[in-house]
C-alpha cells in the first residue's frame, strides 16, 4: 500500500546496491529544484536514466509529457512500474549504453529527446559520451554528476581541470554548471559532494572538419598531458607506411595550424584542437 502522495512505505523500498554505484538523492528541495530545469517542448521525449526508486520522477510526471525510464536494476524496475502504474510509466530495464536512441525516438513519436538524471559516478564519463554520439538528437540533458567532474566540464584552457572529456562535450555541447548537492542530500551518503550541469547539446558548437583525426589528436595530446606537444604528439600516425608522425613533419604542421607545441595539452583551446586537427587531416608527410 502505498503511503500519501505515491510513496511506498520505507520498509517496501529495493535496497541500494554498491554494484551498481547507487547513492538515492532523498532531499526533496533539491529533487523539486532538478525537475523545476527539466523544461521540454511538445517535440521532446524526457529520458529519465536510472530514475532508482523513483524519488526525481514523481515531481517530473507533474511537469512533463512524454517521460520515459530505464533503469538497470531489476527490483527496482518492479518498483518503479508498481509505483507509477496510473497511468503507467514506460520503464525500460536495461543498460542505457546499449539503448538505440534514435529507435526509441521512432517509438515514441518525438523527434529530440532531454535526458534527466542522477547519474552514478561509475558510469558518468561513458554516459556523456554515449549522449555525444547521439548530439543530433539530444537537445539538452539536465545531470548530476560527481562535483568534481561538473567542474572538468565547465573549465576552461590553461586550467588543470581541464581534459580530454572537457574538449569531448564542449566540442559539441554549451555546459554550465547549474547548482551544487552536498553529499548529505543522498542516502547512502557518497564520500564527495555532486553537482547539477545543464548541457545544451550544439552538434557543432565548434566546427571540426574530421571527427576520427580530432578525436584521434585530442587523445594522443593528453595520454600524455604533463608532457609538451613537441613530445606527447609524435606518436601521432602519419606516416605513409603506417609509423609516426616524423618530428619535421610535427613542427611544419603545428605552425600551418599556429600551435606552439611547447604547450601542453591543457593549454589548447578546443578551436585549436580543431584547427591542428583539420591542417594534420589534410597533410601528407614530406617526402
Amino acid at each position: 500500500m502505498n503511503s500519501p502522495g505515491g510513496r511506498p512505505p520505507s520498509s517496501t523500498l529495493p535496497r541500494p546496491r554498491k554494484r551498481f554505484g547507487q547513492h538515492f538523492l532523498v532531499d526533496n528541495s533539491v529533487l523539486t529544484d532538478i525537475a523545476a530545469r527539466v523544461e521540454s517542448t511538445p517535440e521532446d521525449l524526457v529520458l529519465e536514466i536510472g530514475p532508482g526508486r523513483g524519488a526525481l520522477t514523481a515531481p517530473l510526471r507533474q511537469r512533463v509529457e512524454g517521460l520515459v525510464a530505464i533503469e538497470i536494476d531489476r527490483d527496482l524496475c518492479a518498483h518503479l512500474r508498481q509505483r507509477f502504474a496510473d497511468p503507467p510509466l514506460r520503464v525500460l530495464e536495461g543498460d542505457v549504453l546499449r539503448l538505440d536512441l534514435q529507435q526509441l525516438l521512432e517509438e515514441e513519436g518525438r523527434s529530440t529527446l532531454f535526458v534527466v538524471s542522477n547519474l552514478p559516478y561509475n558510469i558518468t564519463a561513458p554516459v556523456l559520451f554515449r549522449l555525444r554520439e547521439y548530439a543530433g538528437l539530444v537537445r539538452r540533458a539536465v545531470l548530476t554528476v560527481q562535483k568534481e567532474v561538473a567542474e572538468r566540464l565547465v573549465s576552461e584552457s590553461g586550467n588543470r581541470a581541464y581534459s580530454q572529456l572537457t574538449v569531448f562535450l564542449g566540442q559539441c555541447a554549451r555546459i554550465r554548471l547549474a547548482r551544487l548537492i552536498p553529499s548529505t542530500a543522498f542516502k547512502p551518503q557518497p564520500k564527495v559532494d555532486s553537482a547539477v550541469i545543464d548541457v545544451e547539446f550544439l552538434p557543432n558548437h565548434v566546427p571540426v572538419d574530421d571527427m576520427r583525426v580530432f578525436e584521434l589528436v585530442v587523445k594522443v595530446a593528453f595520454s600524455q598531458r604533463r608532457k609538451m606537444l613537441r613530445n606527447a604528439l609524435k606518436s601521432l600516425p602519419f606516416a605513409e607506411a603506417g609509423g609516426t608522425i616524423a618530428s619535421q613533419d610535427l613542427e611544419r604542421l603545428a605552425e600551418a595550424a599556429d600551435i606552439d607545441l611547447t604547450q601542453r595539452a591543457e593549454d589548447l583551446s578546443i578551436g585549436q584542437f580543431a584547427r591542428f586537427a583539420s591542417v594534420l587531416g589534410g597533410a601528407r608527410p614530406t617526402e
